[in-house]
């Protein structure tokens, strides 16, 4: 997805149509008018008639004259997507469009002469270079959003469309064969070249301008590794009141008195006179009876304690860095030499110099990089072709030379 700082011009480019959709509902839900939201998509073989809703190019014909309102004006209440037209662009084909560009696409205003697509999505506030990647994504079937939005919108577009699956142009342009877009279409880039600093990544194009300056962060990730105490699991004790039955046999003493008559005849002993007097005799019965007393004896000790071990783990993970990578463009003051070089060596056998460029300045950057600075070609070449074999920017035998003599320039050896 691009985003255009100069105009707040947001672009997703989708899959299908039913992703697109999904982005445009959202965006309408978001505040953003109809009237500021275009779709284009490639039609060949009619894959998306059922789309269209019976509209033709006639009826946006009619509502150009009307200025860019009137293409977005088309699918009246019932959301932009119902307004989508079908039309054929000379020298590029059928497709359906939605929103302001449909008018413009078919105005007199753009013609075959401005561009045609290129023209319609120029007007549309993308900027030319990604016109061309674009307008080769629409071609092959791809589906187009753009957003004309405010400042403080323009973020929430954008995140919209990267939700909904918006696809990287810059890496769905090299899946086409062509990572620069220049020569997409048949176009050509024949300006003079710029002396402004363009500042790239796969998502994000500005231009500086005057005394303006960029800042880029080099950005590194560290690993720290603390600690922090979990449960685990553990051991609980319970202590717990149990009964049982015992009996122990005990001898117990008691004591009875007996009373006895006796009858006896004989005469009384002078000891026994003093029976003749009143008297009590008193004799206590006692008997023993079963005491219980229980005592608690400790018979056994359950010990709870813990062991503590410590453990060294080895934590792996991955950590980020960010590199800025420096490349001569084609502005650079090599340039002129790599294409003397090109002349010399390859354009009597009719070679295009635009596809050997990127091998001269590729071999240029990492003759520039701190990786390789002390290192001799044959060190290098095996690293230096498996990263352009992954550029799918031609075969690396066919562009060996020219990315030797970008290493070597650097190297001062040419």
């Amino acid at each position: 997805m691009q985003t255009s700082t100069r105009t707040q011009t947001v672009v997703g480019l989708f899959d299908d149509m039913s992703d697109a959709q999904r982005a445009v509902t959202q965006l309408e839900s978001t505040g953003i008018s109809g009237s500021d939201i275009n779709i284009v998509a490639g039609n060949e073989s009619g894959r998306y008639d059922n789309y269209t809703g019976g509209t033709d190019a006639g009826s946006v014909a009619k509502g150009a004259a009307g200025g860019a309102g009137a293409g977005a004006a088309i699918g009246g209440g019932l959301g932009l997507v119902a307004g989508l037209t079908a039309l054929a662009i000379p020298g590029f084909g059928p497709i359906i469009a939605a929103g302001p560009i449909a008018a413009a696409l078919t105005g007199g205003a753009i013609g075959a002469a401005a561009g045609g697509m290129i023209g319609g999505l120029r007007k549309a506030g993308v900027p030319e270079h990604h016109a061309n990647m674009y307008a080769e994504g629409v071609r092959r079937g791809h589906v187009l959003v753009t957003v004309s939005t405010t400042e403080d919108l323009a973020d929430r577009a954008a995140d919209i469309l990267d939700s909904a699956g918006a696809r990287d142009v810059e890496e769905k342009s090299r899946e086409w064969g062509s990572p620069s877009g220049d020569s997409m279409l048949g176009l050509h880039d024949t300006s003079t070249p710029s002396t402004n600093m363009r500042l790239d990544d796969t998502s994000h194009r500005r231009t500086l301008h005057g005394d303006e300056e960029q800042r880029l962060p080099v950005v590194e990730e560290e690993l720290h590794v603390g600690k922090r105490e979990i449960r685990r699991g553990g051991v609980r004790v319970f202590s717990e009141v149990h009964e049982r039955p015992v009996e122990e046999q005990v001898t117990l003493r008691e004591e009875h008195v007996r009373v006895e008559r006796v009858p006896v005849d004989r005469p009384i002993d002078a000891s026994e006179m003093g029976a003749f007097r009143e008297g009590t005799i008193e004799l206590t019965e006692t008997a023993e009876e079963a005491v219980v007393d229980k005592r608690a004896r400790v018979v056994e000790e359950v010990l709870v304690s813990k062991d503590v071990n410590n453990r060294t783990e080895t934590i792996r993970d991955t950590v980020r860095s960010t590199d800025v990578q420096v490349e001569q463009t084609s502005g650079s003051d090599y340039d002129d030499d790599f294409r003397t070089h090109f002349q010399s060596n390859y354009a009597r056998g009719g070679g295009d110099y635009d596809r050997h460029r990127p091998a001269y300045q590729f071999g240029h950057q990492y003759a520039s990089d701190a990786r390789y600075r002390d290192r001799d070609w044959s060190h290098v070449e095996n690293d230096l072709r498996r990263d352009w074999d992954t550029r799918g920017q031609g075969a690396w035998e066919d562009v060996k030379d020219s990315i030797r003599y970008g290493w070597d320039k650097v190297r001062g050896r040419r």
